[in-house]
């Protein structure tokens, strides 16, 4: 059984910057599993621009930004599997995969890094009243039609949810001529970029109903409307508030998972507020030698975000392969108040440098300040004038005030 240094599962964004990473930091034998016919992952079917404005400082699409990472890759002997599927990954670091050309076969790693990224919420998850027509996506696929396949999902459509995903879908159906009625959000604001809302919404004038949902799906064969109700305050919706909207396509754009079914195989631990792995700021998982990176680990809002994270990953993946594990003094982070989650979950403080704390608010507040407590001490406080979930917060822990710290540390908002 051949064995590598670094085994990197999933070749999208993720898995080529940390591949790159593990092989720029000593690791000689890398190697990295795609189930699509080419690397790049989901960036191929994201053909609108925007890509790597924070790390390359210009305006790129999907495909443009992954190109520049797999020329990288080229450029390394980094062995790149594709059309090859992992089926399991065991405690002590076996992979076994399936490909058309190999079949099924099993190599062994010395370290690897999880890069499965995440996939899109259905709409079996959420109970929608109503017939099971055709003509009922979710954003992702619509998405990968237009794109990929050359075809147009529907003339006439609604899109339940405002992630960013069903955002751009609402421009993209716009611009092939098809009518965007609407776009609902449950909650009373939007989960995606505000670049992404007034870029893709408000320049088409394509009206958002904040706390509105779809209470039933009409239709036998094809969809041919939809009834939409607003909600209360329990999410519940409220008698008398329906409205009608004539159409032969709903989207669903409600929400990202991380593809985890791997790593439980592992037997890593997950979290159960990002649903992703529990890690260390090294982004490696409860299982020695098992790293986890990406939208396999929380959802990011930019490409650019996913790229500098995997580089961590790639970096203490290749320390482990080469080195080993070396643990030192343990202090875990939690959430505090009006905090949906913050990563990583734990510090090894014997590793050297600046943690970079990340989290999501609760909720759209004004007005408020980020607050690190170690035990009852406050070590960092950032006012923010208006925080929103959509939007991901970072604060940096440095060296110094990391060595202060005993105990835990609780990250929270406080609205002044």
């Amino acid at each position: 059984m051949k064995t590598y240094d670094v085994a990197v599962i999933g070749g999208g964004p993720a898995g080529l910057a940390a591949a790159i990473a593990a092989y720029d930091a000593g690791a000689k034998e890398v190697i990295i599993f795609e189930r699509e016919n080419r690397a790049g992952g989901i960036l191929n079917q994201c053909i609108h621009n925007g890509f790597g404005l924070t790390r390359f400082k210009e305006s790129l699409t999907g495909p443009e930004y992954a190109a520049r990472f797999i020329e990288e890759v080229d450029k390394r002997a980094i062995k790149v599997l594709t059309e090859t599927t992992v089926l399991s990954l065991s405690s002590d670091k076996i992979i076994t995969a399936i490909s058309p050309e190999e079949g099924v076969f099993s190599v062994k790693a010395k370290a690897v890094i999880l890069c499965t990224g995440c996939r899109e919420r259905s709409r079996g998850a959420l109970n929608i009243a109503g017939s099971r027509p055709a003509g009922i996506y979710s954003a992702g696929t619509a998405q990968k039609y237009a794109n990929i396949k050359g075809y147009l999902v529907g003339k006439n459509v609604v899109i339940l949810g405002s992630g960013d995903i069903g955002l751009i879908m609402a421009r993209r159906m716009t611009l092939e001529g098809a009518k965007v009625h609407a776009v609902c959000e449950l909650m009373p604001y939007s989960s995606g970029l505000k670049r992404n809302i007034v870029q893709c919404l408000d320049d088409f004038g394509i009206p958002l109903y904040l706390s509105h949902t779809i209470t039933k799906i009409e239709g036998n064969g094809r969809v041919t409307g939809v009834e939409v109700s607003a909600v209360d305050e329990n999410k519940r919706p409220i008698k008398g508030s329906e409205m009608h909207f004539d159409c032969d396509t709903v989207l669903f754009s409600v929400g990202l998972i991380p593809e985890n079914e791997i790593a439980e195989g592992a037997g890593v631990e997950l979290s159960p507020r990002t649903k992703g792995a529990a890690v260390y700021q090294t982004r490696e998982t409860s299982v020695s030698g098992v790293f986890a990176c990406g939208n396999a680990l929380q959802v990011h809002d930019l490409v650019d975000f996913v790229s500098e994270e995997s580089e961590i990953a790639g970096k203490y993946a290749a320390e482990y392969a080469l080195h080993g594990e070396k643990r030192g003094e343990t202090v875990t982070v939690e959430n505090g108040e009006k905090i949906g989650y913050v990563l990583p979950q734990k510090i090894d403080k014997s590793v050297k440098g600046d943690v970079k704390l990340f989290m999501r608010v609760t909720g759209v507040y004004k007005n408020c300040a980020l607050k690190v407590t170690c035990g009852d001490k406050e070590i960092i406080r950032i006012k923010k004038r208006v925080v929103a979930p959509g939007e991901m917060e970072k604060i940096t822990l440095t060296e110094q005030k990391l060595a202060e710290c005993t105990g835990k540390i609780v990250v929270s908002l406080e609205v002044e």
